[in-house]
């Protein structure tokens, strides 16, 4: 059973972050890998999550406007910043998994190379990759607004939640009494 972390970002006006909710699953892929001996990567892809790569993160804040992303980390670890300028710092581990929606600024708060990230997107979605820049702001909300939820995916059931009542609030109290299991 596991209980997510769940983080939400408003649009400051240059990273348009979104309603859907960031959220981080610790240790769900040690579980995953002792028992199956599976990589992430198939992990990721067995769920529709394609178009992979394995690398170290970024160090310069950006978005994706055409898709939502999944990363996963597979060795080390690595401390994130989460929702642009005013976001939060979210640091991860190996066997963490965070979900980014369409929209959401992130980036690695260092360079180090000691780790290891495997990203995926729904249905190996194709990637765009804008950073800090307002004039991209307003088409990018709106290419964001047209992204479908995506079907296969374990936290659908929260995301549809939120849609549905648009409360914060109510969706964190689901979460807490929710079980969920990847």
């Amino acid at each position: 059973m596991i209980k997510p972390e769940v983080l939400f970002f408003k649009d400051d006006g240059i990273t348009p972050n979104s309603k859907l909710p960031v959220i981080v699953y610790r240790d769900v892929l040690k579980s995953v890998e002792m028992k199956s001996g599976t990589s992430i990567r198939a992990v990721f892809e067995s769920n529709n999550w394609s178009n992979n790569w394995a690398d170290i993160i970024m160090t310069k804040n950006h978005y994706h406007s055409t898709t939502h992303e999944v990363i996963g980390i597979n060795k080390g670890q690595v401390s994130l910043k989460i929702g642009g300028k005013y976001g939060s710092i979210v640091s991860i581990k190996t066997g963490d998994v965070i979900l980014i929606p369409a929209g959401v600024g992130h980036y690695s708060l260092s360079n180090e190379i000691f780790y290891e990230a495997i990203g995926g997107y729904p249905n190996g979605a194709e990637w765009d990759m804008i950073f800090d820049e307002k004039d991209k702001h307003v088409a990018a909300v709106e290419r964001i607004r047209q992204i479908p939820i995506p079907k296969k995916t374990r936290f659908l059931a929260l995301v549809v939640y939120f849609l549905n009542t648009g409360n914060n609030s109510s969706l964190l109290r689901v979460i807490h009494h929710m079980k969920i299991s990847i």
